[in-house]
């Protein structure tokens, strides 16, 4: 059944109960671009309004800097549905993005093996 408060849409058996394209109101692409490798985090200041669950839960997960997989693989979300809410969060003024490190090249073995061990420690 349903887990934690965290994974308040989640289910075991039956997988994620909210569909992404519902998550992103049917959004395919961010408003910037980010690399799963980009840098974000939250600003300190308050957002416009009341947060959705997905984006306050996202702006919960930038507390510390942290990289764009690493929120998606927390909130067990694609890729691409996570650029979109924190894009959403950066155009609200309530998260900052950099670039990723250009000596962290998404395709070497050994970034990915310690992005996997990072991962791995925090679920």
């Amino acid at each position: 059944m349903l887990g934690t408060d965290n994974d308040h849409w989640f289910d075991d058996a039956a997988g994620r109960l909210i569909r992404p394209y519902t998550v992103s109101n049917g959004r395919t692409e961010p408003t910037l671009r980010m690399e799963l490798l980009s840098m974000v985090i939250a600003t300190g200041r308050r957002p416009p309004g009341q947060l959705g669950p997905e984006h306050a839960q996202a702006l919960g997960l930038c507390g510390t800097v942290t990289t764009v997989a690493e929120v998606a693989a927390r909130l067990r979300l694609p890729a691409v549905v996570t650029k979109i809410l924190l894009s959403d969060l950066v155009d609200w003024g309530v998260v900052d993005t950099r670039s990723p490190n250009p000596m962290a090249d998404s395709s070497n073995p050994a970034v990915l093996e310690t992005i996997l061990n990072a991962l791995q420690r925090r679920l």
